[in-house]
């Protein structure tokens, strides 16, 4: 099976775009705002852009709110080409508690982080769909610790169940994940040591813990 290049894809879209000299619309899932600073500077050359912040995965709600208020800064601080509007998704955290019931003791990044993709991907496709959007794709796959082949099969899946574009993507290449930390340091943004569920928190607490036995 050959590995799908997703950031060739991507340029291939954004080479088409250019070309019709008219930008696409994207709505675009946030996991925060770190993660969405190079994607937000990248991707508004080509599209006008809705980011959607939908996160029921977040916990505490102090930790979620303080995401969501640092996202809306970054919006209104950082210059992009095309505009960027915002969306907050709701925030119901027992939809993100349903959905990963009895994968509770799998690792980090398993079944039920792949099963917590798709529920905000899903989400991001519905509203694609209602809202008339050409694409709608995720920040997630510029973390180095995230699947992006996952995060891409989930979108494009998720897209063809709501006849809405999936724009595929990894944003960790072209040193995307390098530019993220550099733009949060230029903007002052609040970058969290843990993805957002109870789960990883715990996961963070006890490597921490490992450390400093070791």
């Amino acid at each position: 099976m050959n590995k799908i290049n997703y950031q060739r894809e991507l340029d291939r879209i954004t080479a088409g775009i250019q070309e019709r000299g008219e930008p696409g619309t994207l709505l675009l899932h946030s996991c925060c705002a770190p993660c969405s600073s190079y994607v937000l500077k990248y991707l508004s050359e080509y599209f006008k852009i809705t980011l959607l912040y939908f996160n029921p995965n977040i916990s505490p709600a102090e930790e979620y709110y303080k995401r969501v208020a640092e996202q809306k800064r970054l919006i209104s601080e950082m210059p992009v080409k095309n505009p960027v509007s915002f969306i907050e998704g709701r925030y119901k955290p027992e939809e993100f508690y349903s959905a990963v019931r009895g994968l509770e003791n799998e690792p980090e990044g398993g079944a039920r982080c792949f099963v917590c993709y798709e529920l905000r991907l899903r989400e991001a496709a519905r509203m694609a769909a209602e809202g008339g959007f050409d694409y709608f794709t995720t920040t997630l796959s510029i973390s180095p610790l995230k699947n992006a082949a996952k995060i891409n099969e989930i979108g494009q899946k998720v897209g063809e169940d709501y006849g809405v574009s999936h724009l595929p993507s990894d944003f960790k290449k072209k040193e995307g994940y390098k530019q993220s930390v550099e733009l949060s340091g230029e903007y002052g943004l609040y970058r969290q040591n843990f993805c957002g569920c109870v789960f990883s928190r715990k996961a963070v607490s006890k490597e921490e813990k490992d450390d400093i036995r070791v």
